[in-house]
């Protein structure tokens, strides 16, 4: 998958493909920015991937359907998927971090497989405050991630509710997002650490925390 160009985020064209970190204060704030990106891309038959906990998905297609989505349809044919963080980040109960990316990029694969040229997801971060086995991987995966997306055309956005997450933990998400939103509006971040340096020299980077 190479067609995607460009994609708009918070009123903003930006070039594709992108990893967003989002951060967010509450739930409606979080669905006026992730509403009008799902919807662009159902718009223009670009495969859509949501990831949040399972006991959301009524809620959240619920939300979708009241905005003109014809769910059943939509996720009938495929073009979208609504995960559940149990069946893919913490499958049995931990996180992996290669688990996980290996799981993205076979659904990624799939994707293109099945005539999409590119994919637009989202993924509620949550599960990562349950400290689960494995969850101190999280910053090696949101950092490989800046390798996996441009190869496969994906858009992503990692939405962080920014009044559960502890300082650290949203330090390492700016260290791993090249884009990040904030109060509804995206801006170049500029505390973003390329994932070869990064990945290399951990504790290099993870010693203060960082404002934004």
């Amino acid at each position: 998958m190479n067609k995607q160009t460009s994609f708009s985020v918070c009123g903003e064209s930006l070039p594709a493909p992108m990893h967003i970190c989002g951060f967010f204060d509450s739930r409606e704030q979080q669905y006026e920015v992730i509403l009008p990106y799902i919807m662009e891309g159902l718009e223009t038959n670009e495969k859509v991937i949501n990831i949040l906990e399972g006991n959301r998905h009524g809620e959240h297609c619920r939300c979708l359907a009241d905005n003109g989505i014809s769910i059943a349809e939509k996720l009938s044919s495929g073009q979208l998927e609504v995960l559940a963080s149990e069946n893919t980040y913490i499958k049995d109960g931990e996180f992996a971090a290669e688990k996980m990316y290996k799981m993205l990029e076979q659904t990624l694969l799939s994707a293109s497989r099945s005539g999409y040229d590119s994919v637009r997801a989202c993924g509620d971060m949550v599960w990562a405050l349950k400290n689960l086995p494995g969850t101190d991987e999280l910053l090696e995966y949101e950092a490989s991630l800046n390798i996996l997306t441009p190869q496969h055309s994906c858009s992503l956005i990692c939405m962080y509710d920014i009044s559960s997450f502890s300082q650290k933990a949203i330090t390492d998400a700016l260290l791993t997002h090249p884009y990040v939103i904030k109060d509804g509006k995206i801006s170049k971040n500029p505390h973003y650490i390329e994932p070869s340096k990064l990945i290399s020299n951990f504790s290099d980077f993870t010693s203060e925390p960082l404002k934004f």
